[in-house]
């Protein structure tokens, strides 16, 4: 059990846009709240606390910062802004979810129990990388690798330069016809012959002048020291290998949503992990938990909306609260 074996009104799981928004508006709501940001992890790909702005160097279209800020510096003023108002943060994994009956009790990495009146689930969700060594370095030291192009791909550093896109399905079609507004050339190499994507996702790619395909091509390695200057490529059917110069490359093969610690707790997921809510609210299948960013948004993915579904979330957790007791 919990050392105090208190119940928190307000336990926030994650950090990142959502979970910071969160924290802030619980804790001027004078809910006192607990954030549990997680731990840093490296293996297969990092994951770490504050989301996947840590490993984004420049945000540029999150409204406040004219001249831009690095993500880690975002979340760090995220972080402190809701110390601030007294969140209590908490460097720990939430390992499992018990919401059968208030108060709720997660289980944590240290092996300890909190107890909580209302939850919000802020854990995000992680981008799917190839898994190379290059391509994660240099995607964590703004070398030119990126898993958004939404985010990304109208830095300077993109703009009338060859960029390429790694995937077949209606993700990357976007990630591609976005970025063929900034690129000299984007490459769009995929393992096979034919596209997963909608017809009408194809039908636009495939018309666009400025598209390449690399049809039956895998990366099996990312070449350039401080910024990427080329991608080898594997041909699928024969073997044989190759060199694209490119100064970008967006993975766009998916994200996994951070939802395992949630096996076992009944709560509902769609198809692909993420947490279902109930129409705009923040309101999942179980009284008293709430889900905010991309958690539950498999289709936005951006720093602002995360951080308007946090508020969205400790809002609802407030009315929640007030409703019950």
């Amino acid at each position: 059990m919990s050392s105090e074996n208190v119940s928190e009104q307000v336990v926030i799981i994650g950090s990142g846009p959502a979970g910071w928004t969160a924290a802030i508006y619980a804790a001027r709501a004078n809910l006192n709240p607990l954030c549990l940001i997680g731990v840093p992890r490296t293996n297969p790909a990092p994951v770490l606390p504050g989301g996947q702005l840590m490993l984004t160097t420049e945000v540029e279209n999150y409204p406040g910062f004219p001249e831009g800020i690095t993500g880690p510096d975002m979340m760090q003023n995220f972080q402190k802004q809701a110390e601030r108002f007294g969140t209590r943060v908490r460097g720990v994994d939430v390992t499992k979810c018990d919401f059968s009956s208030r108060p709720f009790k997660l289980q944590t990495s240290e092996d300890d129990e909190v107890l909580a009146e209302t939850v919000i689930i802020a854990t995000g969700a992680t981008a799917n990388w190839i898994g190379l060594e290059n391509e994660l370095r240099l995607a964590t030291t703004g070398g030119g690798v990126s898993a958004c192009a939404v985010c990304d791909g109208a830095l300077p550093a993109f703009r009338d330069q060859p960029l390429a896109v790694v995937g077949g399905g209606d993700s990357a079609m976007e990630e591609a016809s976005y970025l063929a507004k900034f690129g000299s050339t984007v490459y769009v190499i995929h393992r096979r012959d034919t596209l997963r994507a909608s017809k009408a996702m194809q039908d636009r790619v495939l018309a666009n002048d400025t598209i390449k395909m690399v049809w039956n091509s895998s990366v099996v390695d990312v070449l350039g020291d401080k910024t990427i200057e080329a991608v080898e490529l594997e041909d699928t059917v024969t073997g044989e290998r190759s060199k694209l110069e490119v100064r970008g490359l967006f993975v766009a093969i998916g994200h996994t949503p951070a939802t395992a610690f949630l096996e076992g707790s009944n709560i509902t997921l769609d198809d692909a992990g993420y947490v279902l809510v109930e129409g705009d609210s923040s309101r999942t299948s179980i009284e008293g938990v709430f889900a905010a960013g991309d958690v539950s948004d498999s289709t936005y993915r951006q720093a602002i909306t995360a951080a308007g579904m946090g508020c969205r979330a400790a809002l609802d957790a407030e009315r929640w609260l007030a409703e019950h007791e």
